[in-house]
């Protein structure tokens, strides 16, 4: 896979949802996942992220913070995994993102907000949850001081509000109903380097794959990776 080139990302925020930590540097390259609300039964997510949680405090003993961070890093990649397994196992609750009008949809939105907020990579939209990678990175093309990056930077928790917002609203209004259509969490991580953003446009694209929906990833619908020489 060829990807976009990767530079340091500026002051590290970290920020708790639900217990599970979210690590969010400055114009850094995310992967994030997020799925239809109901996609997953309560109990079977409880008992992931109880498992998950007991496995973070045995972490937070190790004294070596590099080698703490590491772990913890490691942790949250086998978490976000271990979703996607599920997700694809669960064949109860909703699969609206199988209906074209509603990929096309989520397509849409992602795809707005490429150029200002984000550098859309590739994204693979399943029928019960989303991948995306985006890389923040441009943000920082202007010139800010501390004070006016502060003011003017949109972090990821911003931007995957105004993505799941706009999505549901539309995608309500297609499918005729009403009430909370995304869970409010998302499951993010930042990209460390050059090989762990070509490993995660792999496994986005490979989803579908996986899944045995089709034999090459480029065969899916619901597919896009900015940077493919078949399509650039």
């Amino acid at each position: 896979m060829r990807s976009k080139s990767i530079q340091n990302p500026s002051t590290l925020r970290t920020h708790y949802k639900r217990q599970l930590p979210h690590v969010q540097p400055i114009g850094a390259a995310f992967f994030v996942t997020f799925r239809l609300a109901g996609s997953i039964p309560k109990m079977v997510l409880e008992h992931l992220k109880i498992g998950y949680r007991i496995k973070i405090e045995k972490c937070k003993l190790i004294k070596l913070e590099h080698e703490k961070n590491l772990q913890i890093f490691n942790l949250r990649k086998k978490y976000i995994r271990d979703l996607d397994d599920l997700l694809h196992e669960i064949e109860a609750g909703p699969h609206y993102l199988k209906h074209h009008e509603i990929m096309k949809i989520v397509e849409d939105v992602l795809k707005r907000f490429d150029g200002e907020f984000y550098d859309l990579i590739c994204y693979c939209i399943m029928s019960n949850h989303v991948h995306v990678l985006i890389d923040t990175q441009l943000q920082l093309n202007t010139e800010y001081n501390d004070e006016q990056l502060d003011l003017n930077y949109i972090p990821l928790e911003t931007i995957m509000k105004r993505i799941k917002g706009a999505t549901a609203v539309y995608s309500n209004r297609e499918l005729d109903r009403s009430g909370q259509f995304w869970e409010r969490e998302s499951y993010d991580i930042y990209i460390r380097n050059e090989k762990m953003m070509d490993n995660v446009i792999g496994y986005i694209l490979d989803n579908p794959v996986k899944a045995g929906i089709v034999d090459k990833w480029r065969l899916y619908p619901g597919n896009y990776y900015k940077y493919d020489s078949n399509t650039a």
